[in-house]
């Protein structure tokens, strides 16, 4: 399993992970779209954006690993915000390509991603 050096491991002064230590002995937790609700706690809205924010500024629009990422954190994202890669992707592979997807991201995150 990648480690990504230098990403935050969790948002500051909360308990929210953005990574984990190692890898899981009893299997991969694989990645799966969880549906954003608008009645999410806004603490859990500022985690999203948090995280949106670390993968931005660490990958930008480059293609990046899952490596140690959070899947439950990952989660929030995939399928939206963060896209799998390759065709025949595998949710429970640490080894898997994602990318942002820039346009879903900046219109879901615009105060992190920004205009072009």
């Amino acid at each position: 399993m990648l480690k990504h050096r230098g990403f935050p491991g969790r948002l500051t002064g909360t308990d929210y992970q953005f990574i984990i230590r190692r890898g899981n002995a009893k299997g991969v937790t694989p990645l799966t779209r969880r549906e954003r609700f608008a009645d999410r706690r806004p603490a859990d809205r500022r985690a999203d954006a948090g995280f949106m924010e670390a993968l931005w500024n660490h990958f930008g629009e480059e293609t990046f690993e899952r490596g140690n990422l959070d899947a439950g954190r990952l989660s929030w994202l995939f399928g939206r915000e963060v896209i799998a890669v390759e065709e025949d992707f595998d949710p429970s592979d640490y080894e898997a390509l994602l990318r942002i997807n820039v346009d879903v991201a900046r219109a879901s995150f615009p105060d992190v991603i920004g205009d072009a």
